[in-house]
């Protein structure tokens, strides 16, 4: 299903990472970076919290806004229940819808605030996903304690948060249209290799995406997926090529780019729902405003599984969600 838009606006954002985003190759372009997983805070949930609230805090500040003048706050995480985002909504304090749809929480996040602005229930919104290296481990594979080796295919969950701010002011990017997902499972049923999972389901988002706006794949300057990395991407591509026979020339994945896959014990590269944000708010936004990219597709990538189900022998179902963003003539 493919919404279109008409007044909604990507205005700014906000980006805190993590020890090991901060040793990687976007580092410079994080508004704020910890070098420690504890944020100076006694556990790792409470320290994820932590950055969902000064993400919003610095998002506010560029923005010159207080609490009280934003509608609607919609955040997801990965934690059971989504945790993270609920203690960090009670020192926020602006009316909160709480989401979950895995590593693809955040462009849900952005679809369902473009939807309620263009159909003028709110005037404005924030948007936070976020994630937790060791807090995620621990609930989806082993504490960190553990040590147990790691697959090459296994992929690293970011820690960080991204926070963007959405309304109908005419600045930054427009939003131009989103297509939600569809679950997919193909029987994947390894949680370390993820990738592989999630593929398939990005294919056929943004397959279906093209054939609902009736594009060809050379429209976007840029299409971006979230967390598939070094192995998924590939498969996607192959996927794509064999199954509705599109390449994709103009195509990054940002688990491999927000980390150096050949000198940081990543494995296969970046996951988690603040791995996409964190690359797009922090580097390819400000490349948009340079003039380097007219249109992008960001594809938001999430297996949605749980230790449960795998516990019970079933595959891992994965979904993606997709959100047209292009530049308008008084880019600020």
């Amino acid at each position: 299903m493919t919404f279109y838009y008409h007044n909604v606006y990507l205005n700014e954002v906000a980006t805190i990472a993590g020890p090991y985003e901060a040793k990687g190759p976007l580092s410079q372009f994080y508004d704020r970076v910890y070098h420690n997983f504890y944020f100076d805070m006694p556990t790792f949930e409470q320290a994820e919290s932590k950055i969902i609230a000064e993400s919003v805090d610095l998002l506010l500040s560029k923005i010159n806004k207080t609490k009280d003048k934003i509608d609607v706050h919609i955040s997801g995480d990965l934690l059971n229940q989504i945790v993270a985002t609920n203690y960090a909504a009670e020192s926020i304090g602006i009316p909160l819808i709480g989401i979950y749809s895995a590593c693809s929480t955040s462009v849900l996040g952005l679809i369902m605030a473009s939807n309620m602005l263009d159909a003028k229930q709110i005037k404005n919104a924030i948007v936070t996903a976020s994630s937790h290296n060791n807090a995620s481990e621990k609930q989806f594979r082993q504490p960190i304690e553990y040590g147990g080796p790691k697959k090459k295919t296994t992929t690293f969950t970011t820690t960080g948060a991204g926070a963007a701010y959405l309304s109908s002011n005419k600045l930054g990017l427009k939003v131009e249209s989103a297509t939600i997902g569809t679950v997919i499972d193909l029987g994947i049923t390894d949680p370390n290799n993820v990738g592989a999972a999630m593929a398939p389901a990005a294919a056929k988002t943004i397959y279906e995406h093209l054939k609902e706006t009736k594009r060809e794949v050379d429209y976007y300057d840029l299409i971006l997926t979230g967390d598939l990395g070094k192995y998924g991407q590939e498969i996607l591509k192959e996927y794509m090529q064999v199954e509705y026979h599109i390449n994709l020339n103009n195509y990054q994945d940002s688990a491999c780019m927000i980390y150096d896959l050949v000198n940081q014990p990543v494995h296969a590269g970046g996951s988690g729902p603040a791995c996409l944000p964190l690359v797009f708010y922090s580097y390819i936004f400000p490349k948009i405003k340079k003039g380097e990219f007219k249109r992008i597709l960001l594809v938001a990538t999430g297996a949605l599984f749980s230790t449960t189900m795998l516990n019970q022998k079933l595959s891992i179902p994965s979904i993606a969600h997709a959100i047209s963003l292009e530049v308008i003539d008084d880019l600020s």
